[in-house]
């Protein structure tokens, strides 16, 4: 990762995470296959090991190559995305690459110097244990057997099995709640607060202690910081102030009362009284840089360069439709057109008569009234800045213009007032352009048990009731995430693609590779599902499971398949050879599968910082290898023997390498 320059994060911790899974993987198939050389009568573990690896060393350069291909598309990607799917995908490829090495040289060696025949010995603690079990996965293996040849004589229940499962994981990507970056617990509330239009800043520093009193004492509340004259969404404001509520520990917020949302929603009940204020308390975003809270952001564009009132009208309506809707647990908009301001205008005729130029007369307003940088100055060993400005006292109405003078070309000083002119009027604070349009930034969140892909489809159900020349754009966050879920489907096939593609390469074969592709959909269908009954989002973190997933499980299928056709190059029947490799794959499958899922366990339960994302992947690969493995091994046998029976319809019988025993 040092020499990648990647850092210690919650992505490539995460690949670290399952590459221990996958490590251990090669070296239980190594290990396996050389103890049932032994178990068979080998008496010699060198011999063993030798005999083991001339078996299995080929599944292990298949696999590790479409494990390292599942990954390559991926790290192609750009923008944030790129980012996940890249750092996870380039810590998982080395570490298979350094694991298949370890498979191939390190385990066949230390099972030649660790591995012994057995002998009879006195007999342990464990031994009633070993036996049971033994008995049990002998019984199990015998139903197995009995299971997959009912499924040779009725083979159409397998390509039912991979047709159910493809439409059964289209069915719940439909349904299952969708979103980029899953919402996390950071420890860390925002507040974003508004007073009425032109409120003082006095005003806005007493509303923010009364706040800050109410929430104070909130169970699951450590501390508050809220500093007035600006917020999040609007900028700087008198009537503006923003809040950092800082909550306890995650350890000591372990009941479901000092969750983040139920302490959004104490922390709105608490402040609902204080009606002068709009008030709004957010999670912080997921992802640093892009926005500030952690929810949606749309701009309303003026496609017909209209006046900005009607704009200001279609925002306000715009917003109403919005927070009406169920799915949507806010939306917010900074724009108005209402602000109080003063309008100058210069009577430019009369000041050129007078010999005084213009930028004369901004300038002295600038000074006096705004302030002006002069120099700079040492004093004390320090460096000191110099600002002319008058005295408040001096500049809070307008009568006081009359006190700054300026010169004529004379050389005599005339009151600025002589060439000025100020207007009430009202008009926005800011005005903001998106693609060159007047737009209005709308920032707001889904509501509880709602993702960030419900929020995006209520909006644009809402966009649809907006008048002709007025449109919606996506930005920030929700942009990415629309653009990563068109570039998923994508990825997808691209990995399925490269993996057929290396296969094909492996097995001098375009037919035989479908014996693994078509094993997939069942541990991804199982992914969908055991993520949608966690109640879990379609997001990025999930996808990257389907991704590993993918090698996970063509690893199973390369196991049976590459032993399947050891089997019939040695003049075995097909189905004799399917059987065989099924019975003699059982073991180290579910062996590796089960470890890996095991594994995975502690991100499936995770808590405290993260524990979203960690979910997200566990709960997705978890349930879908353990899916696939169950039903995989299965399906796998009777798939092999369909597309080796054509590939020898096409290209003959494969010559004998070995005479049959």
């Amino acid at each position: 990762m040092n020499l990648f320059g990647y850092s210690i994060n919650l992505l490539t911790l995460f690949a670290l995470v399952l590459a221990i899974g996958i490590v251990v993987d090669d070296a239980i198939v190594v290990s396996e296959a050389v103890f049932t050389k032994i178990e068979e009568g080998q008496k010699n573990a060198r011999l063993a090991s030798i005999s083991a690896m001339n078996e299995i060393s080929g599944a292990i350069i298949s696999t590790t190559l479409v494990m390292a291909a599942v990954f390559v598309p991926v790290t192609f990607i750009k923008g944030p995305a790129g980012v996940f799917y890249e750092q996870f995908g380039v810590t998982l490829i080395i570490a298979i690459v350094i694991s298949s090495i370890n498979a191939l040289t390190l385990s066949p060696a230390l099972c030649a110097l660790i591995l012994r025949p057995k002998n009879k010995k006195p007999k342990s603690i464990l031994s009633g244990f070993y036996k049971a079990f033994n008995t049990s996965y002998n019984y199990l293996r015998d139903k197995y057997m009995t299971s997959l040849q009912f499924l040779m004589r009725k083979k159409w229940i397998t390509f039912g099995i991979v047709v159910f499962s493809i439409l059964g994981a289209y069915w719940v990507d439909a349904n299952i709640s969708k979103g980029f970056v899953p919402t996390e617990d950071r420890g860390v509330i925002f507040m974003n607060l508004e007073l009425p239009i032109g409120a003082s800043l006095d005003r806005t520093v007493r509303a923010t202690d009364e706040v800050y009193q109410k929430i104070k004492d909130i169970p699951g509340v450590r501390n508050a910081s809220i500093t007035s004259g600006r917020n999040f969404f609007s900028g700087s404001g008198s009537s503006y102030a923003q809040g950092f509520i800082i909550l306890d520990p995650w350890s000591e917020r372990t009941s479901e009362e000092k969750s983040v949302d139920n302490l959004v929603k104490q922390l709105k009940q608490k402040t609902s009284d204080i009606y002068d204020a709009n008030i709004i308390f957010f999670t912080p975003s997921s992802v640093p840089g892009y926005g500030s809270a952690d929810g949606f952001e749309v701009q309303l564009v003026d496609r017909a360069y209209g006046d900005l009132k009607d704009l200001d009208r279609a925002a306000k309506e715009f917003v109403e439709l919005l927070n009406q809707d169920p799915r949507i647990g806010f939306a917010s908009n900074s724009f108005n057109t209402g602000f109080p301001q003063l309008e100058l205008e210069i009577d430019v005729p009369k000041a050129k008569l007078s010999g005084i130029p213009i930028d004369e007369i901004i300038g002295a307003l600038q000074a006096y009234v705004g302030g002006f940088y002069v120099a700079d100055f040492n004093k004390f060993g320090k460096q000191f800045r110099v600002f002319a400005q008058a005295y408040p006292e001096d500049r809070n109405s307008i009568e006081q213009l009359n006190s700054i003078f300026v010169k004529t070309a004379s050389g005599e000083m005339a009151p600025i007032t002589e060439f000025i002119e100020l207007n009430r009027v009202y008009g926005p604070q800011t005005i903001k352009r998106f693609n060159l349009y007047n737009a209005v930034a709308i920032n707001g969140s889904s509501a509880p048990n709602m993702s960030s892909g419900d929020a995006i489809e209520a909006v644009r159900e809402a966009a649809k009731q907006l008048p002709n020349n007025f449109d919606i754009d996506f930005s920030g966050i929700t942009r990415e995430e629309i653009t990563v879920a068109g570039q998923a489907v994508i990825v997808f096939l691209l990995i399925v693609l490269f993996a057929y593609f290396f296969l094909a390469a492996q097995y001098e074969s375009y037919l035989l590779p479908f014996a693994v592709i078509l094993s997939l959909p069942i541990g991804v269908a199982g992914a969908y599902l055991v993520t949608y009954a966690s109640g879990l989002q379609n997001n990025i973190y999930f996808q990257i499971a389907l991704v590993m997933l993918v090698g996970l499980l063509a690893k199973n299928a390369i196991l049976i398949v590459e032993y399947g056709i050891q089997r019939r190059r040695q003049g075995y029947s097909i189905a004799r050879s399917s059987l065989d490799a099924a019975r003699m794959r059982l073991r180290p499958i579910l062996m590796t599968s089960l470890a890996f899922v095991l594994g995975l366990l502690p991100l499936v339960f995770a808590q405290g910082v993260g524990a979203k994302g960690n979910q997200s992947i566990g709960t997705g690969a978890a349930g879908g290898l353990l899916i696939g493995t169950l039903v995989g091994v299965l399906v796998i046998p009777i798939l092999f023997s369909v597309f080796q029976h054509l590939q020898e319809k096409i290209s003959g019988k494969p010559s004998i390498t070995k005479p049959t025993e």
